[in-house]
């Protein structure tokens, strides 16, 4: 029997992030609860570490993850164990059940959290998947697809809210763009173009953003995390959450919120790497033992101090960023956490485009005359 909230992607971030507190709901952990119940995940590929997981997570026993780091000045490490995972399925063996329970209505939620290339289309797929008996389609946009057309054949008027965890601006708004642009394509019947376009039909297209380190797996399953974690997911009408949970946060302005881990958290791992990269740095370099150095600290924090804060307060967001700056300091301190910054600087080039360039643009719309000397020289060196 499929579960109410289904779960496209079995990484390691889920476990320790949307999985870890749907768990604590269901357990009455402080602050959370109202949680619909228990978790369907769905491996998507056929890639054998995921099939793995997929195993160890079928038969229902939970699994681990440590929690390790810093949080209000205080080391954490704690090991906890993860309930909410109640059925493991794969795609390709398990698609007429998982059509079946979707069309059924019996789901409520569907999280997924598909990488870098799952918002991909795939040649292969087209209308005749649609069929009964039809396998799988090659991908997530097309599923979704083949799974809400039996939704609205079925239980058109059961509500239904999709909550995307891909690292991707307006998430829920890409998703449905892609699947309404594949049905327009398949030549499905303008009804369900219109239901799939959301709200007033009763089906929700939630924009959302996710923030923490998971820094490792625990094979089979589980996970090694930070303490610190937010799921921030815009409001709208008709919305439906799996659970509460005091690291799920509601707004109105998910740009506020996404500007805060771009500028700060983002922004400041990119000058780490910009430096690493112009200045020679040790090859094995971690973030905190970057922070440790004193006089590339006293650069990061001047960039924060006297280029980005300053941005904030223009906005009037001031005191929320340096609210959020106290949990990144911690963050990159963490002692448990050996993030290397080789690794940030994969594709540096694109990342200071999309990291440190619209600081630099909104600085010019709304602090004009904000001398900006390191994010200027980063932009400008073409590494």
């Amino acid at each position: 029997m499929v579960q109410p909230i289904l779960q496209f992607g079995t990484s390691r971030f889920l476990q320790a992030h949307v999985d870890l507190f749907i768990a604590e709901a269901l357990a009455g952990a402080p602050g959370a609860g109202d949680a619909l119940g228990g978790i369907t995940v769905v491996q998507t590929t056929d890639r054998a570490d995921g099939a793995a997981r997929i195993a160890a997570l079928a038969d229902g026993k939970g699994y681990p993850v440590r929690v390790r780091g810093l949080a209000g000045g205080q080391r954490v490490d704690r090991l906890q164990h993860c309930l909410a995972v109640r059925d493991a399925w794969h795609a390709s063996t398990h698609w007429p059940a998982l059509r079946q329970a979707v069309a059924q209505g019996d789901v409520k939620v569907i999280v997924s959290n598909t990488g870098d290339q799952g918002y991909g289309l795939s040649a292969q797929d087209g209308p005749a998947l649609l069929a009964a008996g039809s396998p799988a389609p090659q991908s997530f946009p097309a599923k979704l697809l083949v799974l809400l057309h039996g939704r609205w054949q079925q239980t058109p008027n059961k509500t239904l809210t999709l909550l995307p965890c891909e690292l991707v601006e307006r998430n829920g708004e890409v998703l449905r763009d892609l699947v309404g642009q594949l049905a327009r394509q398949w030549g499905l019947p303008e009804g369900l173009q219109q239901w799939l376009q959301g709200s007033p039909s009763g089906l929700v297209w939630a924009n959302s953003l996710v923030d923490r380190i998971v820094s490792e797996a625990i094979e089979p399953v589980g996970a090694v995390a930070e303490p610190y974690a937010v799921w921030v997911v815009e409001r709208q009408a008709g919305l439906q959450l799996p659970c509460r949970h005091p690291a799920i946060v509601l707004t109105d302005d998910l740009a506020a919120h996404e500007r805060l881990k771009l500028f700060l958290l983002n922004a400041g791992h990119t000058f780490l790497a910009e430096r690493w990269l112009l200045d020679q740095r040790p090859a094995a370099e971690t973030v905190r033992q970057a922070m440790a150095d004193a006089a590339l600290r006293t650069e990061l924090e001047a960039l924060w101090r006297d280029e980005i804060l300053p941005v904030f307060q223009a906005l009037g967001e001031g005191p929320q960023a340096e609210a959020y700056l106290r949990d990144v300091r911690e963050r990159f301190e963490n002692p448990f956490l050996e993030h290397r910054i080789a690794d940030i600087a994969q594709n540096h080039a694109a990342k200071k485009q999309r990291r440190l360039a619209p600081i630099v643009a909104l600085a010019a719309q709304r602090a004009p005359g904000l001398l900006q000397p390191r994010l200027q020289a980063a932009l400008a060196t073409p590494n």
